[in-house]
């Protein structure tokens, strides 16, 4: 049955495998030292206190200014970032609140914050050590045995990333069946880890938040290459649940959720669309409005009681930084 959505497959072919064109800390107490992205954070919501954002060029970076109130971080630093696009989209976060500032909804901010805290005191290689680390539990290296369909799935769309992943790099990345997970080379480890050398200590924050959130150091490496979008990532690390939720739809199309998948989108959507992947052409308007993906091109097919009509994509508007504002901190 699952041949059938082309959220999972494209007339027969492999969807994903063609070419194609803060989170808020969690507060509950524990031993354990959560993520970078979710080591601290400020208050989830509250109430919008500024009228215009605006960015300006200091000695450190670009700044944020709120009103004539400079943003600062959490530990009450000042918050400056080294490339305008970064602080215009960040502007953009803090410019879109409402009434309620959600800052569960300001990802960038987040990261930000998390770069410039550096609140668990890690150094460059402690976090190329926790990126690699997920090798060992890497989503698309472990598989099922059954069903045969799920099997079949997870064999068409994620090898095809794994063999890309080794002829890039020049590792051996192995999958496994059983609950101990795959053996991982320690040349491999090494290569990866030589690898992200080359990257400075904002990227690598970066690199680590979307490999937990994919739970994928190969997928993650995907996506910096350009060699996936972020929907084709989202899915690909969610294969079994949207195997299943094609099942369910067959079933009941009210059973759906509604917003988690469009919500893992907005969280890993960083970076501009590249040259290597086209968008997807959905059949399933439950799942294609889940993804909030862009529509492109004809379909051909149909889930089960699906109709053929597209949605439309989510609307999406990000405003140009206002005039610099010369205040002081406060």
């Amino acid at each position: 049955m699952w041949r059938s959505c082309l959220r999972l497959r494209d007339g027969g072919r492999r969807l994903l495998n063609r070419p194609a064109g803060g989170p808020c800390a969690s507060m509950s107490p524990g031993p354990t030292i959560p993520s970078p992205a979710r080591a601290y954070a400020p208050p989830t919501e509250r109430k919008r206190f500024y009228q215009n954002v605006s960015i300006t060029q200091g000695e450190g970076g670009f700044e944020i200014n709120l009103d004539q109130r400079k943003l600062k971080t959490p530990q009450a630093k000042l918050f400056t970032v080294p490339s305008e696009a970064l602080a215009i989209a960040v502007a953009t976060e803090w410019d879109s609140q409402q009434d309620t500032i959600k800052y569960y909804t300001m990802h960038l901010t987040t990261l930000c914050n998390t770069s410039l805290d550096n609140p668990t005191q890690r150094n460059k290689d402690q976090l190329i050590r926790a990126a690699v680390k997920f090798l060992d539990t890497d989503t698309i290296c472990y598989r099922v045995e059954e069903p045969e369909t799920l099997v079949e799935l997870q064999r068409n769309e994620w090898d095809p990333i794994i063999e890309w992943a080794e002829k890039r790099y020049g590792v051996e990345i192995n999958s496994s069946t059983s609950i101990m997970g795959p053996s991982i080379p320690a040349k491999t480890r090494e290569v990866l880890v030589s690898h992200l050398a080359s990257y400075n200590t904002w990227a690598l924050q970066g690199i680590e938040f979307v490999a937990a959130q994919l739970k994928s150091l190969v997928l993650t490496l995907g996506l910096i290459d350009l060699h996936l979008t972020v929907e084709q990532a989202v899915l690909l690390s969610r294969l079994e649940e949207e195997y299943q939720a094609c099942l369910v739809f067959w079933q009941d199309p009210n059973l759906l959720p509604s917003a988690e998948l469009l919500e893992w989108n907005v969280a890993l959507a960083r970076r501009q669309p590249g040259t290597g992947h086209s968008p997807s052409n959905l059949s399933c308007p439950s799942l294609r409005s889940r993804s909030g993906a862009t529509l492109s091109g004809p379909m051909t097919t149909s889930c089960r009681s699906c109709g053929p009509a597209p949605l439309p994509a989510p609307s999406s508007s990000i405003s140009a930084p206002r005039a610099p504002q010369s205040s002081t901190s406060s």
